[in-house]
């Protein structure tokens, strides 16, 4: 399997890959490289819609020009439980963020979120995170800040007094319901607009329409959010003797 930077004729067979609607896997597979290399390169350079091969090159060129030495990774890095593969761990790590900032979520963010999620503990305090990432506590700081605010992390105490910052089973269930109640605000908004544009106006049977389909999405996504946890959260009861 060949390792090392992805080539110029690498990008160019997964921009050709892309325009195929092949899967990640099915491009790595073809080029002999893991599925989590693809999928760095793809988000890390547009997305999947956007992705060329000539500018992703040039991009990963200019980055590579830049970046200026830092102290080896394996001198910080957590010592990996289960007898963990390491290097794998850290790639896969970077991939998940990699993908986080596709999605929208900001770079420090999507770090930050990607670190506390793969801990086994699921949580770090603020100084944990701030060694792991080599970053300032003041990034941590508004990292933390805007996780909070899209349901995805919250906070308690340890045993020592300690603010830790939690990542369970719920985040993606409370981030749902805080889009979806984010969502029920534009609905509001819009339809004010409706009442002060004139309600046969042009401008305000666009607003309208807006509302009711925004309507619609974020009471579905609220509904499937609840049916989900329900059904997911359920255990199942003691294997029965029969």
């Amino acid at each position: 399997m060949p390792g090392g930077r992805l080539t110029q004729q690498e990008r160019q067979q997964i921009a050709l890959g892309l325009a195929d609607g092949l899967a990640y896997a099915e491009i790595a597979r073809r080029l002999e490289r893991p599925t989590s290399t693809v999928t760095r390169e793809v988000m890390r350079n547009g997305g999947p819609s956007a992705y060329r091969a000539e500018a992703a090159h040039r991009a990963t060129e200019r980055r590579a020009h830049r970046r200026r030495p830092t102290a080896p990774r394996d001198a910080r890095a957590p010592e990996q439980a289960h007898g963990r593969d390491a290097e794998a761990v850290r790639e896969y790590e970077e991939t998940f963020t990699t993908v986080m900032m596709g999605s929208g979520m900001p770079t420090m963010m999507s770090r930050v979120m990607a670190c506390i999620t793969l801990t086994d503990t699921g949580s770090l305090t603020a100084a944990e995170l701030v060694q792991r990432l080599n970053v300032s506590p003041a990034s941590v700081s508004k990292a933390i800040t805007f996780l909070e605010s899209q349901g995805m992390v919250r906070r308690e105490r340890d045993g020592r007094r300690r603010e830790r910052y939690v990542v369970d089973d719920d985040i993606w269930y409370r981030s749902m319901m805080a889009s979806a109640r984010s969502t029920a605000q534009i609905v509001e908004i819009a339809r004010q607009g409706v009442t002060v544009l004139g309600p046969d106006t042009p401008a305000a049977v666009r607003l309208e329409n807006i509302a009711r389909f925004l309507d619609f999405v974020s009471e579905s996504i609220a509904r499937a959010a609840e049916q989900a946890r329900d059904i997911l959260s359920t255990n199942p009861g003691p294997p029965s003797d029969d």
